[in-house]
């Protein structure tokens, strides 16, 4: 499942889909090509109705003779059994978990979620696919920690999810870190206009996610609750972390943390672009991937 959902109304476009490989690949098929190679037989996209067009041209199509493509769309009025009638006047999305509940017809198999702009490198895809094979239940569902450090921006600050785990890797918290950056051979965050360290080494999220499709019938019982209680405020969003903690402060799941070392790749700031193309154009000399890629 790839949440796609954003793209044209963050960027005024399909900008994500600008190309950063030697071909003008995007991050987003590169990501796909690991799912494939890893052993995925179905990609679901989550993408708004306005955007399908352009998405299945530049996107989708590239591709649908190697893997098995569906699409879910994502609107702020996207039917939802139990929700009679949706706030007025709501401009805002709903959020990743209600991405993922959109999709929730097309998905009967234990799967995994992504960002559609962010790389995450070819071992995490493995690592997923070993874990949703071996090691995935109604009960137990996974979320990759990259190593912080791999995951920082040379341009600028960066908000991370840091991970807190108990001795057995089961994630007990996800703490959202603002403004993290690296200075002086450490990293810090800001909180309260105030400067705390951050351990280099610490895990954080970048929203890569393993899930059993019985978590659905959870997603969906807690986004009712959630617009009923906060649906009235604007800019109230339901995250993927937010009905994860609860099923985890609960008991009624765990959550393994895989440690993954890839490099993470995306474009926060125009200025990231540069690098990020260089990395490709590296990968692609040492054999990492094709170019062109498909």
């Amino acid at each position: 499942m790839i949440l796609a959902a954003g793209m044209g109304s963050r960027y005024g476009g399909l900008k994500q889909v600008d190309g950063v490989g030697p071909y003008g690949e995007a991050i987003i098929e590169y990501s796909i090509y690991d799912a494939i190679r890893a052993g995925f037989g179905k990609v679901v996209f989550i993408i708004r109705k306005d955007i399908e067009a352009p998405f299945r041209e530049k996107i989708g199509n590239k591709f649908a003779d190697k893997i098995d493509v569906q699409y879910a769309f994502q609107e702020i009025d996207s039917p939802v059994e139990g929700i009679d009638h949706w706030p007025a006047g709501r401009t805002k999305p709903w959020g990743t978990g209600h991405a993922m509940l959109v999709a929730r017809d097309l998905i009967q198999e234990p799967f995994a979620v992504i960002n559609a702009d962010d790389y995450y490198g070819p071992s995490a895809f493995d690592d997923i696919v070993g874990f949703l094979k071996n090691g995935c239940s109604p009960e137990t569902h996974a979320m990759l920690g990259y190593v912080l450090v791999n995951t920082l921006s040379e341009q600028g600050h960066v908000n991370r999810g840091v991970c807190e785990m108990d001795d057995q890797h089961n994630l007990t918290a996800v703490n959202e870190r603002l403004k993290v950056h690296r200075k002086g051979g450490q990293a810090f965050y800001e909180e309260a206009g105030n400067q705390h360290a951050l351990a280099l080494d610490a895990l954080v999220s970048m929203n890569f996610w393993g899930f059993h499709p019985t978590i659905f019938k959870e997603i969906h019982s807690q986004f009712v609750d959630f617009v009923k209680k906060r649906g009235e405020e604007p800019k109230s969003e339901f995250f993927i972390p937010l009905f994860v903690d609860t099923l985890i402060n609960s008991g009624q799941i765990k959550v393994k943390v895989i440690p993954c070392d890839e490099t993470w790749y995306g474009v926060t700031y125009k200025e990231d672009k540069e690098q990020v193309e260089a990395a490709f154009s590296k990968m692609v000399e040492k054999g990492v991937y094709p170019a062109p890629l498909w």
